[in-house]
């Protein structure tokens, strides 16, 4: 069976394409599923997306309607795909339910201590042999404090490193993980966690209870001098009420992997072209700011594992079988707790 698979990035290619050799023809294409490139899909039973698709339902009918019946989206998030409408269509639905959770911690931490220490500035400064160190100035981070919001797998390895650094461990979630409690993280509530947090992290998946969670009331909670990072989904974070944060002097500084309205914009080359985005753009005029293309997950270790998923998805699938990777089964909603 030929399989056509969406949004492929180039270090992907081969891995995706050596996985399913011998059992099924892929089709890779660098562009992402939506509205304008469904149309590419038809008279493909199995389309395989990745986390930049759009999967409302007018495109899921426009699939169906070609002949998709499964879709095999290559990421743990789903809140771009319309599950409801997949299921009214009769498709089977299926993500990955997890992988590596080093790869997105351990580049959470390059963010914090990318924005602490100011190694950005520095290295744009020393390519022009500037070696000067005013502005760079960060701060230790043993004997501060570190705010983990999710506690799951990511959070778990981001506390691990927290702990190796020394530093004190507060949490929260709608369930205490024991193994971050064994670390001596202590559980509490959202405002508290905002307001005595040096370093503040978000690993909760989007969410219509999650969405803009970091919003102007949680922005103006944090200390003055604390550090905001986002490696999990840019809904988190209410943009408009970062920068009119970051405006006042807040913050002491903020990476982002991932921007609420990154769809259309990351994983493409905008050099060329006008940012139409006045937010995204704002944001990376503050010299405490780093913002990067939503590569958290991107390393060899994760990448392999999700295709190692996607391929035991499409088997699952074609031989109807069902897994704990599967949102939609044969129309069936199935429960989609990550």
């Amino acid at each position: 069976m030929e399989i056509v698979a969406f949004g492929v990035q180039a270090d992907e290619r081969a891995l995706l394409e050596k996985a399913f050799e011998g059992h099924h023809q892929v089709r890779s294409l660098d562009v992402p599923v939506n509205r304008d490139t469904a149309a590419i899909a038809h008279g493909y039973e199995i389309v395989s997306s990745s986390v930049n698709a759009d999967l409302g339902a007018d495109v899921l009918q426009s699939l169906a309607i070609g002949g998709t019946k499964m879709i095999a989206q290559r990421s743990t998030g789903f809140n771009n795909i319309d599950l409801e409408a997949a299921a009214d269509l009769g498709m089977t639905i299926g993500r990955v339910s997890h992988y590596s959770p080093y790869a997105v911690a351990e580049f959470a931490w390059g963010l914090a201590l990318a924005v602490n220490r100011r190694i950005v500035r520095a290295t744009n400064r020393t390519r022009n042999f500037d070696f000067r160190l005013d502005g760079l100035m960060g701060r230790d981070l043993r004997g501060r404090t570190a705010g983990v919001i999710g506690t799951g797998r990511i959070g778990e390895a981001f506390t691990r490193i927290a702990h190796g650094f020394g530093m004190d461990l507060l949490g929260w979630d709608l369930a205490e993980n024991p193994n971050c409690v064994a670390l001596g993280m202590k559980y509490v509530g959202q405002e508290q966690l905002f307001a005595r947090s040096d370093l503040i992290t978000l690993h909760v998946p989007l969410l219509e209870a999650t969405r803009h969670l970091v919003d102007a009331a949680a922005l103006a909670a944090m200390k003055d001098d604390a550090i905001l990072v986002n490696s999990s989904r840019g809904g988190l974070v209410d943009s408009v009420a970062l920068v009119d944060t970051l405006k006042t002097g807040k913050l002491a500084g903020v990476g982002l992997d991932v921007y609420e309205e990154e769809a259309g914009l990351f994983f493409f080359d905008k050099s060329l072209e006008v940012m139409g985005d006045d937010t995204l753009a704002r944001l990376m005029t503050f010299p405490n700011v780093l913002v990067t293309s939503h590569q958290a997950y991107f390393t060899e270790d994760a990448v392999s594992q999700i295709i190692d998923a996607t391929v035991r998805n499409v088997e699952d699938y074609l031989a109807h079988r069902s897994n704990e990777n599967m949102l939609v089964t044969r129309g069936q909603l199935q429960a989609a707790e990550r």
